[in-house]
């Protein structure tokens, strides 16, 4: 064999190790590359996680309650007693069931435990219904001179109900005119004045309106 057919068969070792080591340069940049994409989708998710985290604690039980308007749910007070009903109203401090035969006004701070809340929130997005309390809603309650069950905790004790029409409200009590179950509130009805601070408001139970 000549020496020219030799030469041109001889391999070229180094065009082949420049080609390797090429090729050894393209899977870094792509290993870099891919380990990058990786890094920044587990910051994105921690991101995520953390914000979801941050938006969760700021949601206030209220907003959960707005968010679960025309929902059956269910109450239960400290005391063990349950309220179940479809939700009417979620105020600032106090939300409203309606039952077949009652509403009920339950305060936030008298219960321990709901079921069947949706998950969605809704803040509140009226100033003037963001300052209506428990006391405007017992106010309301007097100017209607609407008979009712008031609902007091008693501790260990558990409940006792009084039955009447609330005279007047204070800031933080009212003053309820104690008749029987069902009787209109006239002097010759009044068994006695109870005043009765809120902290001490387990519920208080008002018949429907017809219709209702």
């Amino acid at each position: 064999m000549s020496r020219a057919v030799v030469e041109g068969l001889r391999i070229d070792r180094g065009g082949s190790r420049a080609y390797a080591d090429a090729m050894r340069w393209d899977d870094l940049f792509s290993d870099l590359e891919t380990q990058m994409a990786a890094t920044e989708r587990l910051d994105l998710d921690a991101e995520i996680t953390e914000r979801t985290r941050a938006e969760a604690a700021a949601v206030e039980l209220a907003d959960r309650l707005r968010g679960s308007l025309g929902l059956l749910i269910m109450v239960q007070l400290a005391s063990g007693s349950t309220f179940e009903g479809t939700l009417s109203h979620a105020g600032s401090q106090a939300l409203v069931l309606d039952e077949s035969r009652h509403q009920v006004l339950v305060p936030y701070a008298s219960a321990v435990r709901y079921r069947g809340l949706s998950r969605v929130a809704v803040p509140e997005p009226s100033r003037v219904r963001q300052r209506l309390g428990l006391a405007s809603a017992l106010r309301g309650l007097a100017r209607d001179r609407a008979s009712l069950g008031v609902l007091i905790s008693g501790g260990s004790a558990g409940e006792s109900t009084l039955h009447g029409v609330i005279d007047r409200v204070g800031r933080d009590y009212l003053d309820l005119a104690v008749t029987g179950e069902g009787e209109e509130r006239r002097a010759a009805n009044v068994r006695q004045l109870a005043t009765i601070p809120f902290a001490a408001l387990a519920g208080i139970k008002s018949a429907r309106t017809p219709g209702c």
